[in-house]
């Protein structure tokens, strides 16, 4: 009877708890508010707190973090944080738009840089074109992939990650979010970055399909796949700002690999775009490193409908290797139906080649007949396009710092 009467006691404590995000009693809600190490049981996060990171933080497998609605979580200024989910581990984050779940740089506002801390990396068993176990970049040192594409990470809805992207280790940066083979029945929905250092969203292999992502102002690729990623990315957003970009390497709106070396691995990287639109900076005074919208790089394929590129400083559509260029003349990639329009405009830097296999004026050729049109890159163009209505209530456009 007293253990029944301490659970109906809990119950009435946390079950109707609207100000904690809901009617789930919080399990396992930690002691102290800043997380270190590892967390090896199914823990809450509560709204009423304010949580820290504090160095890598791993969830384990078996594990599931549970954040609630409306929660907040900075890192600490002098330890920075990352928050890594591990394989057979879950995050539960779901937010709403009135209460989005928001991760941070522990310093205040008007103070804050990208870089402040590392990002969130989720790892799953889903498929890679690695022979051998990779472990992913950043310094976390954790394997991914497998052979289930249809593993579950766990949700993450209506979730904001701020000035993320610390560079761990020389060439080994963490994005602002990291899919490592992360398979299909994980549900990443409403996410978005802001002034990421290095990537806003990169993909090494899996097959998870997220839609309404939002990477404003990144510094390095806003969505970069590589590993073999064959899964798909829908009504999503890049917004690039003219005066921030990464100092030692080009911002694309997409930059895409079958691998480092260009091999014919399998799976290929062969992600699948519907409605997307990647804004470039659209501004003569951009600094120099801001680059393409789409930068199809080693051995890799395609798949991109419905969606618009446009204000890139350098090009638009480009492809890079004589593998890719080959793939897209053969019809194995697909580009259709599309919307593109680079700076000034320079309808010579729409559609390009660096391939032996297809001139630019070929690609040029093929892309206009699949559907695919040209347009400018007016002020009045994208504003129209940078902030559709699923953005409302849970994004934010800080001025860099805020």
């Amino acid at each position: 009877m007293k253990k029944l009467l301490v659970i109906v006691a809990a119950l009435a404590t946390f079950g109707c708890s609207k100000d904690l995000g809901g009617d789930v009693a919080p399990i396992n809600v930690p002691s102290t508010t800043t997380l270190s190490g590892n967390i090896t049981a199914t823990t809450t996060l509560t709204a009423d707190k304010e949580w820290t990171l504090k160095g890598y933080v791993y969830v384990t497998d078996g594990a599931t973090l549970i954040i609630q609605p409306g929660t907040v979580i900075k890192s600490d200024i002098s330890e920075k944080g990352a928050l890594c989910i591990e394989r057979g581990a879950k995050i539960q984050a779901e937010g709403t738009a009135a209460k989005p779940i928001v991760f941070t740089s522990g310093k205040a506002a008007g103070e804050r840089a990208p870089g402040d801390w590392g990002g969130i990396v989720i790892l799953g068993r889903a498929k890679t074109n690695r022979t051998s176990e990779p472990t992913i970049e950043g310094g976390i040192g954790r394997a991914y992939g497998g052979t289930d594409n249809e593993d579950n990470s766990g949700v993450m809805k209506y979730v904001r990650i701020e000035y993320a992207g610390i560079a761990a280790l020389p060439n080994s940066e963490i994005n602002a979010l990291t899919f490592g083979a992360v398979g299909s029945k994980t549900i990443i929905e409403n996410v978005q970055t802001i002034y990421a250092n290095d990537d806003a969203f990169e993909f090494f292999g899996g097959t998870v399909s997220p839609k309404y992502l939002y990477a404003y102002a990144t510094a390095d690729d806003d969505f970069d796949f590589d590993f073999g990623y064959t899964g798909k990315v829908s009504f999503s957003i890049s917004r690039r700002d003219p005066a921030f970009v990464d100092t030692g390497d080009a911002g694309n709106g997409i930059e895409c690999d079958n691998d480092g070396t260009g091999s014919v691995a399998t799976p290929f990287t062969r992600p699948v775009l519907d409605n997307m639109t990647l804004i470039g900076p659209n501004n003569a005074a951009a600094l120099s490193n801001h680059n393409l919208a789409m930068r199809w790089r080693r051995a890799t394929q395609f798949e991109v409908s419905n969606s618009t590129f446009i204000g890139y400083m350098k090009g638009g559509f480009s492809l890079e290797s004589n593998e890719t260029a080959q793939a897209y003349k053969d019809g194995v990639s697909t580009f259709k139906n599309n919307k593109i329009g680079t700076y000034t405009p320079n309808t010579a830097l729409n559609f390009i080649s660096k391939s032996a296999v297809i001139s630019s004026a070929d690609v040029k050729t093929k892309a206009l007949a699949d559907g695919n049109s040209e347009i400018e890159s007016t002020d009045a163009e994208i504003l129209k396009l940078e902030k559709p209505s699923w953005t409302t209530g849970w994004t934010r456009f800080p001025v860099k710092g805020q």
